[in-house]
């Protein structure tokens, strides 16, 4: 083989090996933004959007009809499918399948419900992601909707990573309503660290688990605080050297195809995975204000 040749093979191979030890991400929002009850709603919406457009990013939604509501908030998620982001399924009443008063069949109908309202979308995708992270909180909730949606050409769509970010929301509306802007950007610069921090552990579970660094799934939300902060959160991974992709080139990672056993169902796939392996130390639920209400507390950070 011609020297030059020899080097473009050994250029071409180690370009491969990089891309493939690279940590990737994928950005998700859940439920949508409802105008009617939320004045600010199109301006948020159109924040996310202009800042995936300026970092040149795909994403993928998962609007509820519970969170959207069945007007103006249904134009915007028109706006995300137009614009080039997938249109999943988050259910319509946003209800958890471990609830006590919600059924197999009403959890069921409320998918299908959902369907006929985006099915007809652009880059509608039958990929579905369970209310709260819930799968079920026995064998037969769990096992019927995977049966269900293997019959019907459903996914579900778990995360691999998972944040406190309505927490996060919830502290930071708080300080902008009071016109406090400087503990607002305080509270800012914590939730992207916070984001940080919780990739490098569900990255770090991931590889202790699997033995690799899966496409990761970070769930979001949309709502003021990830409006605000979208484009300063697309810099901090990018300048940790993670690669943002496509979430449905995320999603085709064989991790997403797994089907943990435990019970109840849900929260991330990594931390299920880690869980049903008998991995110690695990918090339950994995992503609450628990664990970080004391955080921005220390900080003089709580409302």
């Amino acid at each position: 083989m011609p020297l030059l040749l020899r080097i473009l093979k050994l250029l071409t191979l180690s370009a491969a090996f990089l891309m493939a030890g690279a940590q990737q991400l994928g950005l998700t929002f859940d439920d949508g933004l409802n105008p009617d009850t939320e004045p600010h709603a199109p301006r948020w919406s159109a924040q996310i959007l202009a800042g995936l457009r300026q970092a040149e990013l795909t994403a993928m939604a998962f609007p509820s009809l519970a969170r959207t509501g069945e007007g103006q908030g249904l134009a915007l998620i028109r706006q995300w499918a137009e614009a080039g982001h997938a249109i999943g399924n988050h259910t319509a009443s946003h209800r958890s399948l471990s609830l006590p008063s919600i059924t197999l069949a009403g959890f069921i109908a409320d998918v299908d419900r959902t369907d006929a309202v985006f099915g007809s979308y652009p880059n509608r995708v039958p990929l579905l992601r369970f209310p709260y992270l819930k799968e079920g909180n026995s064998v037969e909730r769990r096992d019927g909707m995977r049966a269900w949606m293997q019959a019907h050409g459903y996914r579900a769509a778990p995360v691999s990573i998972d944040a406190s970010d309505g927490y996060y929301d919830q502290v930071y509306a708080a300080h902008i309503a009071k016109g406090d802007t400087d503990r607002a950007s305080r509270v800012k610069r914590a939730y992207i660290q916070h984001l940080l921090d919780r990739a490098s552990y569900y990255e770090a579970l991931a590889v202790t688990t699997l033995g690799r660094s899966p496409a990761h799934v970070l769930r979001l939300h949309t709502n003021q605080i990830n409006a605000d902060a979208l484009g300063e959160i697309v810099a901090a991974f990018r300048a940790r050297d993670w690669t943002l992709v496509n979430p449905c080139i995320a999603f085709d990672d064989p991790l997403y195809a797994r089907q943990p056993e435990t019970l109840p169902a849900g929260e991330t796939i990594v931390w299920a995975l880690a869980r049903q392996a008998g991995h110690a130390g695990l918090r339950y639920p994995a992503e609450d204000s628990t664990d970080e209400a004391p955080v921005l507390c220390a900080q003089g950070l709580l409302p």
